[in-house]
């Protein structure tokens, strides 16, 4: 897989895909040596970390699962799979999907339910939305 792709971060989107598949067809063993062998190869990425730390929370051993999520946050800020997997399995409630790539970060844009209005004195005021109002931000 390392020839087909061309640059690391390839690799590493094509990793993350691919361990995805083993991990929801069960193939753990196979899924764990993919991970780590990244993990040997690209020592600085934050994929394989964030990789195994799923795998580690797949198989219940939820405290090396958020030291794995910690260090692919650490590795790399801006990756937020390993972002929303600390909020996801670190929260009291239910977790949710994990987030394999940053494709599985994506969400719903939420509605503003305020806007601001200008008087004609330029003054601008917080109103509330009425429910079919479809309207940008600055009321465009």
């Amino acid at each position: 897989m390392k020839e087909e792709a061309g640059t690391e971060k390839e690799y590493l989107n094509q990793l993350c895909e691919e361990v995805r598949s083993l991990i929801h067809d069960y193939h753990i063993e196979e899924a764990h040596e993919k991970i780590c062998e990244a993990m040997k190869d690209y020592p600085d990425a934050a994929e394989p970390h964030n990789l195994f730390g799923i795998l580690m929370e797949k198989q219940g051993c939820h405290i090396s699962a958020m030291k794995h999520f910690r260090a692919a946050w650490s590795l790399d800020p801006t990756f937020l799979p390993a972002r929303k997997n600390i909020d996801n399995y670190g929260g009291f409630s239910r977790p949710g999907e994990a987030a394999y790539t940053a494709d599985d970060c994506r969400t719903d844009e939420k509605k503003e339910r305020c806007k601001i209005e200008y008087d004609e004195n330029g003054v601008g005021h917080v109103v509330k939305r009425k429910q079919n109002d479809k309207s940008g931000f600055f009321g465009f």
